[in-house]
């Protein structure tokens, strides 16, 4: 014979003993759902922002601005393996999960402060790099551009993220490492951009920033859902909370992906394809008529009087210089080339071409350079804009004896 469970806790607050009532405002979870939701206190635990989530968040950050000012992938590794566990971030689906506006307000702020230090100090970055020579960032660029890469990437680190959390009670490495990967170094990025003035990275980079987030803490929401975890139906915890939460970071999401297609921002740039256009060829010297010398001819014994033919002049064309055309062709790892404004690699860059870009070839004797570099004069085409470009990221679309 079972009996039925007393409950020996007033449903009211007022009603506790003061002891009571101040160790239950201290907890996220009121007191008497302690013993039903002592996973979620756990969890809550890991989950909380501390000092060294700040300090070693802006250790981080100054190991990846340096990686974008050298634009080194290795470097941006290394700033990721100093981040701290992104842990909050998974306390803000933990927070949304359970309806607890309170949980998720704190998380948030304490996953924003520690994103605010990254920015500002990418910012800082990119002020002090105006005093350098402005170098191309082809990597720095693709990794503030929206890519399935990313996104799969960041979804594998959330997933046994949040399920090491839960079961094993502990953060792994790797997980925590690529969510710091996709989260920092985006908005590290957008920092620089906003200090140094250097196109789409600013503010591309801060909307893929808010994109991986607003996955991140979706997915998350999920998977403890899947878990097991409730909203719990006391004082707020309640299943209209756990909407409102999740519309708050869809909101996020939803702004992020109309910057992306509305404003174009954080997408590629756009690639030229090749075209089945016919390529001028260079002007060929149609063959004339022209009459032969006159043969010597008997002429007959009585004098007659013949004509002596004469040589027609006729007119020969001019061969004007035909326009030689070439595309640029760097490696996929790089995607831009530099235009200079003299042959050297010292010398200002005029601007950045991707990839495909047509441009018309001035002369097309190289110049030899400084450090061996073979340098040609070159056009863009529509700009009317000359500069010098190695003659080794360019493919001649026409070639010539001379190329």
């Amino acid at each position: 014979m079972s009996l039925p469970k007393t409950n020996h806790t007033p449903e009211n607050d007022d009603d506790l003993p003061p002891a009571r009532r101040r160790r239950a405002k201290r907890h996220l979870i009121p007191e008497d759902l302690i013993s039903e939701a002592e996973g979620v206190e756990k969890l809550a635990q890991q989950t909380s922002p501390s000092f060294d989530f700040f300090l070693f968040s802006f250790l981080a950050a100054a190991i990846l601005v340096v990686g974008v000012m050298l634009d080194s992938p290795a470097i941006f590794v290394l700033g990721a393996l100093a981040a701290p566990p992104l842990t909050p971030v998974v306390g803000i689906s933990l927070g949304a999960v359970t309806g607890s506006f309170k949980f998720f307000i704190q998380r948030f702020m304490g996953t924003f402060i520690a994103s605010l230090f990254v920015f500002l100090v990418g910012v800082l970055g990119g002020y002090a790099s105006q005093a350098y020579p402005e170098q191309p960032l082809p990597l720095s660029i693709s990794h503030a551009q929206v890519s399935w890469s990313h996104i799969i990437l960041l979804v594998f680190g959330s997933i046994f993220i949040t399920l090491s959390l839960v079961q094993k009670r502990n953060s792994p490495v790797l997980p925590s490492v690529a969510l710091a990967y996709e989260l920092y170094l985006p908005l590290s990025i957008a920092g620089f951009g906003l200090g140094s003035g250097r196109p789409h990275l600013f503010p591309d980079g801060l909307v893929v920033y808010a994109t991986h987030l607003a996955v991140l803490s979706l997915l998350g929401t999920f998977i403890l859902f899947i878990l097991g975890f409730r909203p719990l139906t006391f004082l707020g915890y309640t299943l209209g909370s756990v909407i409102t939460i999740l519309g708050i970071i869809a909101l996020i999401g939803l702004s992020s992906a109309g910057a992306i297609l509305g404003g174009n921002v954080a997408l590629p740039t756009a690639t030229p394809t090749p075209t089945l256009t016919p390529t001028p060829l260079p002007p060929t010297a149609t063959p004339t008529n022209t009459p032969l010398p006159p043969t010597n001819t008997p002429t007959p014994t009585v004098p007659t009087p013949t004509p002596t033919p004469t040589r027609t002049q006729t007119s020969t064309p001019t061969l004007t210089p035909t326009p030689i055309y070439a595309e640029i062709s760097v490696p996929e790892e790089y995607q831009v080339a530099a235009i200079r404004e003299e042959p050297s690699l010292e010398s200002k860059i005029l601007t950045f071409l991707p990839n495909g870009t047509l441009i018309e070839i001035i002369d097309p004797t190289p110049i030899l350079g400084d450090q061996g570099w073979r340098w040609v004069k070159v056009r863009i085409i529509n700009e009317n804009q000359e500069g010098w470009i190695v003659e080794n990221l360019l493919l001649v679309a026409t070639p010539r004896p001379e190329w």
